[in-house]
């Protein structure tokens, strides 16, 4: 990838370009401004906002910007916000500015309707994708090559990113920040913002129009898996922890959290290892002892399959002694 150097403090800045189009939603386009704006440390992002036109106009307001659309061919990172009106067509430079800069090298994520604006370029083809959930039979329809998920709150497809309406661009942004600086920066990011790092479950749980049968919280439940993530802990276990039967307790687990309960244990046992990884000297396989699993050879294989590298790999991008 590409980046900028600050010449007064000699320090490498991953350049970040936000793109304001006619009818954009303003929540959209500042989360980008924000997460990676207020990054510090070793995250360093210079963000700038670009469009085809010096004023763009929102549904309550006009913006003027002062990048035009070669900071976006330049970027290393490229976000496209929602717009008001996905169906509306994208003007010919944006769409080829946008294939400039994935031909650069750059990284591509949308936030909400801005996946039309993605699509439109041709680069979803093939791969899989996701919306604000009202607009996914649509962006399905028109986009037929796209593998639409609407349930998840992102999808992660190497150099192209795409979200969910609204705070999902949240999520997706700190998952990138994750993914370039580790969990402890990204960490950092979200009590800035006051977040979550990682929201469990995706859009389904938004859709629903009927509340759940069952109001009950699995809060405690899973304050407990979290403190218990050494332990092999069995869905029986879990039930009976709960209270309840397991078949219950699969049911609320979907309902609450979008997924099953072995599935958010190996997740937050991920989590764990993750942020052992990059503070402790820990071996791996002390790291996977402490979180749970029997044999270091299914850790490393489970931590490849959720994080996308090894534990080596991500102990040597992401340590503190890397930092």
């Amino acid at each position: 990838m590409f980046a900028v150097v600050d010449a007064r403090s000699e320090v490498t800045m991953h350049k970040v370009s936000v793109l304001a189009m006619d009818g954009f939603v303003p929540f959209d386009l500042s989360v980008p401004c924000e997460v990676f704006g207020r990054a510090s440390g070793v995250a360093s992002y210079s963000v700038r906002v670009c469009s085809e036109a010096t004023e763009v106009r929102s549904r309550n307001f006009t913006l003027q910007t002062e990048w035009g659309l070669e900071e976006l061919v330049s970027a290393d990172t490229v976000l496209v916000p929602g717009v008001e009106d996905p169906t509306a067509p994208v003007s010919p430079a944006v769409l080829g500015a946008l294939r400039s800069a994935w031909e650069r090298g750059a990284r591509l994520a949308s936030i909400c309707s801005g996946a039309f604006v993605l699509a439109a370029t041709g680069l979803l083809d093939g791969r899989r994708a996701t919306t604000h959930w009202i607009c996914a039979d649509e962006f399905a329809r028109r986009y037929p090559r796209i593998q639409v998920d609407p349930n998840v709150l992102f999808v992660d497809e190497g150099r192209l990113i795409t979200s969910a309406g609204a705070s999902a661009g949240v999520d997706m942004c700190l998952h990138l920040l994750r993914r370039d600086h580790g969990q402890a920066v990204a960490a950092d990011a979200a009590r800035l913002a006051v977040a979550p790092l990682v929201r469990d479950g995706g859009q389904s749980q938004f859709i629903r129009h009927e509340p759940p049968k069952s109001a009950a919280s699995l809060t405690t439940l899973l304050d407990w898996m979290s403190a218990n993530l050494d332990r092999a802990l069995t869905v029986r276990m879990l039930a009976d922890q709960a209270r309840m039967s397991p078949r219950t307790l699969a049911r609320r687990f979907e309902e609450q959290t979008g997924t099953t309960p072995l599935q958010w244990l190996l997740k937050m046992r991920i989590r764990r290892a993750q942020e052992l990884l990059e503070t402790s000297e820990a071996s791996v396989d002390q790291i996977a002892s402490s979180v749970g699993f029997e044999s270091a050879v299914t850790f490393r294989s489970r931590f490849r399959k959720v994080a996308g590298i090894s534990p080596t790999a991500y102990r040597q991008r992401f340590g503190a002694r890397e930092r």
